[in-house]
């Protein structure tokens, strides 16, 4: 078994060893474990089989984990993208009205889309033709989305028919148990404690049981079926103009998401050489862009890879059997599902706001000394959280960034590839608004 292991992942040549990539692959699972506990939440919330969704979620991560493996050798874990899920549910389903099988056919097109732009040079032309500032802020657009809904699924934030959003009462034992889950994650992450989100979670969860709030089911049982939502993605009432928009937001951000969390995993693993060369990347790329086809299959929003690999790299993960085990652990997880059912919105709001913020980090990135750059870049960071859509912040953003090139005669900077995107939005919001 160690000489087949040994000769799959080439692990004398990258300097590690079956102990040392194990490590890695559980000290990864465990600062991504959050995700079977909050994926099925916001899931279900747009209709599905809480159940299923869980065994889905952990079904597609696992067997995305084992593509990157196998096919690319590298240590980066994969699971359902935090985000695009708010967006899928809240967006999508909640705002536009689209069933949960249209939106998931949304993201079996885009899943399409991105494995075309992984073979062929459509993916280079797209990276280097959207501006440095927009790739940014949509990432941090991300993070205040899911921070919103974060508060709001916690009662931190509440409606308020003046204000529209108002402080929420911390008296409230619920609202209370929100703020200290985040509180408690950040002191543990802070102290640099792996798995210090999972660890906020399943504490606030035991407080919950301990204060008779949550209901005790068990811990371990039989998976559930997954059959209520596999396979059952509609792709012909996703062929509707109206989702173009949709498919398009689905698609960059999970391009450029992935792109930014692969280069950085890549640099940390020492996949680079001396010319700068990545090792594998274009192996990566298939791997990610196909695993989010295949989610769509399990119900799960696009798929892609989690910056929380740099955590099982950083305990020596250097290669793919890395991703390997984090995929095993994947399929061990779908025998805890009691766990995950009895574990509450307010448990996990914690770890949304958490992950809100780490996502915001990269707006010390953005070019503060360009006003026609930066700001576009904030209008799409504001107005993705609050026109509660990824899509529409989007296509602000775009917008605002070709006007404003355009009328202070600075055309020559604007790209072949914002001017497609601008058009495409301007065109949504003039014949479907």
């Amino acid at each position: 078994m160690k000489l087949i292991l040994e000769r799959i992942f080439d692990l004398q040549e990258n300097n590690t060893n079956i102990k040392q990539e194990f490590l890695a692959g559980f000290t990864t699972f465990i600062t991504m474990a959050y995700i079977i506990f909050v994926n099925p939440q916001m899931m279900s919330a747009s209709g599905m089989d809480h159940g299923a969704s869980f065994v889905g979620t952990c079904i597609a991560a696992a067997l995305a984990c084992f593509v990157m493996g196998f096919y690319s050798n590298w240590p980066v874990a994969l699971a359902p993208g935090m985000g695009l899920n708010a967006f899928f549910t809240y967006t999508v389903v909640g705002e536009m009205g689209y069933s949960w099988e249209v939106a998931l056919g949304a993201v079996f097109l885009a899943g399409i889309l991105f494995v075309i732009m992984s073979v062929t040079p459509l993916r280079r032309w797209m990276l280097d033709s959207i501006p440095l500032n927009l790739r940014i802020a949509m990432g941090s657009g991300v993070g205040l989305f899911i921070g919103f809904i974060g508060l709001k699924s916690g009662g931190i934030i509440v409606a308020n028919e003046a204000t529209f959003v108002s402080l929420g009462n911390f008296l409230q034992i619920e609202t209370f148990l929100s703020a200290f889950g985040f509180l408690l994650i950040s002191v543990l992450a802070t102290r640099k404690i792996s798995g210090a989100i999972i660890i906020g979670v399943l504490i606030v969860t035991l407080l919950g049981l301990l204060l008779n709030i949550v209901e005790y089911q068990g811990l371990v049982s039989y998976p559930p079926s997954v059959a209520p939502i596999f396979l059952k993605l509609d792709i012909l009432g996703a062929l509707d103009l109206a989702m173009i928009s949709v498919i398009i937001s689905f698609l960059f951000v999970n391009l450029f998401d992935t792109a930014g969390t692969l280069l950085g995993v890549a640099h940390r693993a020492k996949l680079v050489d001396q010319n700068g060369n990545i090792k594998n990347f274009d192996k990566a790329l298939k791997a990610d862009s196909t695993s989010s086809v295949a989610g769509s299959f399990f119900g799960c929003a696009p798929v892609t890879s989690y910056v929380e690999s740099s955590a099982g790299v950083e305990a020596g993960g250097r290669t793919g059997l890395t991703a390997v085990v984090v995929g095993f652990l994947f399929l061990v997880a779908i025998f805890f599902s009691p766990l995950a059912a009895i574990v509450p919105a307010y448990a996990t709001a914690g770890a949304l706001l958490y992950v809100a913020i780490l996502m915001l980090s990269g707006m010390e990135k953005l070019d503060w000394s360009d006003t026609t750059e930066l700001l576009p870049a904030l209008i799409m960071v504001i107005m993705i959280p609050l026109t509660f859509s990824i899509a529409n912040g989007i296509a602000l953003g775009f917008i605002s960034y070709v006007v404003m090139k355009l009328f202070v005669g600075d055309v020559k900077k604007i790209s072949s590839g914002a001017w497609f995107l601008a058009i495409i939005f301007m065109a949504k919001f003039v014949f479907l608004p």
